[in-house]
């Protein structure tokens, strides 16, 4: 039941029956239901009550001879519905004009501006992280130091809240001047990384300590245009 929508409803029907009418004005059908002579006049254009108590309600329609329906009568907007469900259902992360060199290309990484938004299942990314809105961050892949995994202009979603490398992965991650993304691996008995580009053309480097690093955060999902 859409309420607003059935006390709209009331107040449009009711206007046109009191305008339409050659004995009735908002005063006098004030005085039908025992009110003030400006009750009805604020309650049509003021909205003021937000409804007429139904005892009331009942006098105008018996005067009118007319119905003003039931609020079942009024179900909520699909659209309303949708909107909610995806609201409710879905993250909104910021898709940045940001590319993150996989190869030897560089670029300014101050420049933030957001392209669009992006929707991802709320179930999927709590199915591997605890990351809000804010925590997430999509940008562009450049280069094809990391192909055939993710090729130039592929697009990462970046989980910002794993900055520490606990387990082996994709990260992005800062490198003078340039953000990066790279495999990086952890040697469990050294506790050193190894930072590493999937295209064997181009150089790994071993002996990393992780704690030097400038992580931005893990990639958890890429998508690519066909």
């Amino acid at each position: 039941m859409d309420y607003n929508q059935y006390y709209k409803a009331i107040r449009q029907k009711l206007d046109h029956l009191i305008k339409s009418s050659a004995f009735d004005d908002y005063a006098s059908v004030s005085l039908l239901i025992g009110k003030n002579h400006a009750y009805i006049q604020q309650f049509i254009k003021r909205g003021v009550p937000k409804c007429l108590k139904s005892d009331n309600l009942k006098k105008i329609e018996d005067h009118f001879d007319t119905s003003f329906g039931e609020p079942n009568d009024y179900p909520p907007k699909w659209e309303n519905l949708e909107k909610k469900s995806i609201d409710d259902n879905y993250i909104f992360v910021k898709l940045y004009d940001i590319e993150a060199s996989a190869g030897a290309g560089c670029f300014d990484p101050e420049s933030n501006n957001v392209i669009q938004k992006l929707a991802f299942k709320k179930s999927w990314i709590r199915s591997s992280s605890n990351a809000t809105e804010n925590d997430l961050a999509v940008i562009t892949v450049s280069g094809d130091s990391m192909s055939p995994t993710l090729l130039e202009g592929d697009r990462i979603l970046i989980d910002m809240t794993q900055q520490v490398i606990r387990n082996d992965g994709i990260y992005v991650l800062r490198s003078d001047g340039r953000i990066l993304v790279k495999r990086i691996s952890s040697n469990p008995i050294s506790n050193l990384c190894t930072i590493k580009s999937d295209n064997s053309f181009y150089e790994s480097w071993a002996g990393c300590e992780p704690a030097k690093l400038d992580i931005i955060g893990r990639v958890i999902w890429m998508g690519r245009t066909i």
